[in-house]
């Protein structure tokens, strides 16, 4: 009987290492993800010689060719740029701001799209485009 005892417990497997560093592993993909950031909708952006690829643009405000403004998916009213801006910037307050202004798009809406960013206290505005 006693023989019979010992070889059940010799037969269970502990899960809790396994599932030690699943979770650790789990933790690590999700801090080191590259997060694709997106402005909302699809733009047809100029193209230029001097484009250059900017790397981590962590706010991304796209002008579309019938004057709207979109920032993270949302539809943004210029007047209510300055305050938005402030508040992404305060979340990270070394981002770069990424205008995707239309090929169609009036001049003056995005000219007021930087100068509510540099209002905002925005370190680096850039604008983007194709490279020709």
């Amino acid at each position: 009987m006693r023989e019979h005892a010992q070889k059940d417990e010799d037969a269970e497997i502990n899960m809790t290492p396994m599932l030690d560093i699943v979770f650790i592993m789990l933790i690590f993909f999700i801090v080191t993800a590259a997060f694709v950031k997106e402005a909302g909708v699809t733009v047809t952006k100029p193209e230029a010689f001097s484009a250059e690829p900017k790397q981590l643009a962590s706010i991304l405000i796209a002008v579309t060719d019938n004057d709207q403004v979109w920032i993270n998916r949302r539809r943004v009213e210029l007047k209510a740029m300055r305050t938005t801006l402030e508040k992404l910037l305060a979340e990270n307050p070394k981002g770069t701001i990424v205008i995707q202004a239309d090929q169609r798009a009036k001049a003056g809406i995005t000219l007021q799209v930087i100068e509510a960013a540099n209002q905002a206290g925005a370190p680096n505005v850039a604008i983007s485009a194709n490279k020709k």
